[in-house]
């Protein structure tokens, strides 16, 4: 990284390079089964904790924020080229009980409804609300799985 180059690269780098595994998923309907809930734990070794923690974050933040879009009012601050940035990431960010903590609600007019918990030992937490199952999608993509596209 040099210093002229963004931090959001790096954070990217560092988020996609981390390796965990999956120890469970759950996906529950929510209160009026009109949309879901999605409960994900994975597992990093904890010698990692240190390295990979803050990319994680950034890049499911940025899936997240780019998969998002505006509900009821919120349309009126979206903005479709709009880009996530290392100041969303932080404006969200706590270190409650020695947990990296983050909790993203709406950000600039897009739902991101994006809660991610990272533990001293390795424990991830990655939950989304009202956001169908996309959160599965994301952690496929951060394990290096691609989706098929169609071509013009």
């Amino acid at each position: 990284m040099t210093e002229h180059e963004p931090i959001e690269h790096e954070l990217i780098r560092t988020g996609t390079a981390a390796e965990f595994e999956i120890v469970e998923h759950l996906i529950e309907p929510t209160v009026g089964a009109e949309d879901t809930h999605v409960r994900v734990k994975l597992q990093m070794p904890e010698d990692d904790v240190e390295s990979y923690a803050f990319g994680i974050i950034f890049v499911l933040g940025l899936l997240s924020f780019h998969d998002g879009r505006p509900r009821g009012v919120s349309g009126k601050w979206f903005d479709d080229d709009d880009a996530w940035t290392a100041a969303d990431m932080l404006r969200h960010l706590e270190f409650p009980s020695g947990r990296l903590h983050f909790h993203a609600d709406y950000v600039r007019g897009r739902c991101v409804k994006t809660t991610v918990e990272i533990s001293p030992d390795g424990a991830v937490l990655v939950e989304t609300v009202n956001r169908g199952e996309a959160a599965l999608r994301w952690i496929d993509r951060l394990k290096g799985k691609s989706y098929l596209q169609a071509v013009e």
